[in-house]
């Protein structure tokens, strides 16, 4: 199987810096990035590094994994977001089970074996609401097979048929929710394997957990009205 390594960028120089010279590069068929803006230096210094880099048509989460997945040449495609809070060194783990046949790979924050930014709290809104969003998901529309307990989490590979078959909307910031929803309903296997998750060590996430949860809530309510 041929797969690309998509790294998701927008504003993320410093995470860059951080991320790229651990990334495992042979260990994939084809390397790029999908850009959402950057105007920090971030474009610059992946074509430094190599890296071709292709601005996204379309503003928004949705839009750039349509985009990533539209631009492979390969059979699969597995998304990074070099931030410096995930290993790059996990991003071995998916090949195995690709080529197992899996069409959805989240690297998960949730599950045995993991660790999330906030389990070191007591209080951990975000690792709870993604909990919540997970069963909620799962209680709509897994019928079958494995149920996936990290439905947020960006850091995930998928085959490019799967993701076509999906048909996964080009706008907003569903995609991670909306690829588990729609595997479930298609009825696509899904596996997890364990990763780390540690804060940012620079700038603040794009996704505020209440707004974001929002909107989240909104897709499930559309979901659920979709035909297909």
């Amino acid at each position: 199987m041929r797969i690309s390594l998509c790294l998701m960028v927008w504003n993320e120089l410093e995470g860059c810096k951080l991320d790229v010279p651990h990334l495992p590069r042979g260990a994939f068929d084809e390397l790029y990035a999908v850009d959402g803006g950057s105007t920090d230096g971030t474009l610059e210094y992946l074509s430094a590094q190599g890296i071709p880099v292709h601005r996204q048509p379309k503003r928004g989460l949705n839009a750039a994994y349509v985009h990533a997945n539209e631009v492979s040449t390969c059979d699969a495609v597995v998304v990074f977001f070099p931030k410096g809070s995930t290993p790059p060194e996990d991003l071995i783990k998916f090949r195995p089970l690709l080529e197992q046949g899996v069409a959805l790979v989240v690297a998960s924050r949730q599950i045995a074996g993991s660790r999330n930014e906030e389990d070191e709290r007591w209080l951990r809104p975000r690792k709870w609401m993604v909990g919540a969003l997970a069963l909620l998901a799962a209680a709509l529309w897994q019928r079958e097979g494995y149920r996936v307990r990290d439905v947020l989490h960006g850091f995930k590979g998928f085959s490019r048929a799967a993701f076509t078959e999906m048909d996964v909307l080009d706008h907003g910031l569903s995609v991670d929710i909306e690829m588990v929803a729609r595997a479930y309903k298609l009825r696509l296997p899904r596996a997890e394997f364990p990763t780390s998750e540690q804060a940012r060590p620079h700038g603040e996430t794009h996704f505020k957990m209440w707004p974001t949860g929002k909107k989240l809530l909104a897709y499930l309510w559309f979901e659920l009205r979709r035909h297909g």
